[in-house]
């Protein structure tokens, strides 16, 4: 602690110091001609160039330096030398550090070992770093500071840029892809005054303008179809949603969905779509078909097969591969089962809820490759149309990759007597928790839809191996300091 103080003293030291010399230590606008990561990238020998970096490394040679000039795009090493400069600005240098911003203007030029570089003519400071940055060998470690302190990270280790990097273009890309194929992005309230769309602990607030009680949407599933009753028929939105539940490794009470609806199809051709543009994400962005998972080490803890076409298998004929006689047997054995089996089932469970558990535990926890999950029970998907051959499931799929859900996918309920019983039934009986105005929208005429969810934020782990929520949540919700 005590030497932290005195590096802090020393650059307030330095930061007094170039305010004698008339040096504005956060400086002002400066004009670049390329960002560090660009100007490496598509280097040409002498090429006058103008950019600006953190200063990511530095070696003191006397009167030469050589610098690495740093941003999300990469790096740039700088060769600048006091004779070049000017003995004056060679004066400034000197209060420099490790973690600043400068813009350096120059000609690129390759050294005698092969490394492109920038000559420096001249340089500008623009930003003082009164703080030392954590160790360049070792970057950020501790996951406290990682995730409360995420700009750290993002300046000491590459691979959290990436991961970063990585799901800005996995966003991109889907707009792109979803868009080229007639679908048009929509925008969905955020705060609701009844959470619907899912079975979920919403967060609450008041309107005090309207004095009312609003929540903070769990899903904006029941907006976008009012879309479907108006007449647009191919829409998504890339949205925020909001569930004040539990924190895991696979939970953020803040997180990222794509919905996407398709008038006229069905969950078939909602399962293809996603198959399709799953494969385009990770052959685009990721560079193939197979995700390797490692841990700290490096070494590959699993792998992950995204090779098309995926599997489609009935919910039903998958319990039937964890235990043979399952529907055949009573609800009694089916809990003596689960208790012998090491799974802890609630007095209280209802039947579909005993055989979600089993399928929860043994069969989605252990897929690590895509499996489409068909023909789910009906209690278990409320806003999903009833199988025409088999009225006790619904025509949905559930996609399972790496052990967890990361999309559901429906042949949309449109009948609106159907779906008022079916949310009914959901709500306990409870009248004041149906949204009656989506309700009464179904009742002018929702055409057949097939429907789609992508957890977002899932789906990236998935993609760059991460294995926890928070590595690819910029800024997770954590427990305030202290508490």
């Amino acid at each position: 602690m005590e030497e932290q103080t005195d590096l802090l003293a020393v650059r307030r030291q330095k930061l007094d110091a170039l305010h004698a010399a008339g040096v504005p230590p956060f400086g002002q606008r400066f004009d670049i001609t390329g960002r560090p990561g660009e100007i490496r990238s598509a280097f040409a020998e002498g090429n006058p160039v103008r950019t600006a970096g953190r200063i990511t490394a530095h070696r003191n040679m006397g009167k030469s330096h050589f610098l690495d000039l740093s941003d999300s795009t990469g790096r740039m090493q700088v060769y600048l030398h006091s004779k070049e400069v000017g003995p004056e600005a060679a004066a400034i240098f000197e209060h420099l550090d490790i973690g600043d911003w400068i813009g350096v203007e120059g000609e690129t030029f390759t050294t005698k070992t092969g490394e492109p570089s920038i000559k420096v003519k001249s340089f500008t400071v623009l930003s003082k770093s009164l703080r030392p940055l954590p160790d360049k060998w070792h970057g950020v470690q501790d996951t406290e500071i990682k995730y409360r302190q995420r700009y750290l990270d993002l300046i000491s280790n590459p691979e959290s840029r990436d991961v970063f990097l990585k799901r800005i273009a996995i966003v991109r890309e889907i707009r792109r892809f979803l868009e080229e194929r007639g679908f048009i992005e929509i925008e969905t309230p955020m705060m609701q005054q009844v959470p619907g769309g899912a079975a979920a602990q919403p967060f609450q607030t008041h309107h005090n303008a309207l004095g009312v009680d609003l929540f903070l949407r769990i899903a904006p599933e029941l907006y976008l179809k009012r879309m479907l009753v108006g007449g647009f028929t191919k829409i998504f939105e890339l949205n925020r949603n909001f569930r004040n539940e539990g924190i895991s490794r696979r939970h953020n009470p803040e997180f990222t969905m794509l919905e996407a609806y398709w008038a006229f199809a069905d969950f078939e051709q909602m399962a293809s779509l996603v198959e399709e543009m799953v494969c385009h994400l990770a052959k685009t962005v990721i560079g193939g078909f197979v995700i390797e998972h490692r841990n700290p080490g490096g070494e590959v803890t699993k792998s992950i097969d995204l090779t098309p076409p995926w599997r489609r298998v009935r919910y039903s004929d998958l319990i039937r591969g964890v235990k043979g006689d399952w529907y055949d047997i009573s609800s009694a054995a089916r809990r003596e089962w689960c208790a012998a089996n090491g799974l802890d089932i609630t007095h209280c469970a209802e039947d579909f809820e005993v055989t979600q558990h089993v399928f929860e535990k043994l069969v989605e926890e252990r897929t690590m490759n895509p499996l489409f999950v068909t023909h789910c029970p009906k209690e278990l998907v409320p806003l999903a149309k009833q199988n025409a051959q088999d009225g006790s499931v619904v025509d949905v799929y559930e996609l399972v990759i790496n052990g967890q859900e990361i999309s559901p996918g429906y042949s949309e309920l449109n009948d609106p007597d159907i779906q008022r019983a079916r949310l009914e039934q959901q709500s306990g009986g409870e009248t004041q928790k149906l949204d009656e105005e989506f309700l009464h929208a179904l009742e002018y005429g929702m055409p057949p839809a097939g429907g789609v969810g992508i957890g977002i934020d899932r789906l990236v782990m998935m993609l760059t191996g991460a294995e926890s929520i928070r590595d690819v949540i910029l800024f997770p919700h954590m427990r305030p300091r202290g508490v």
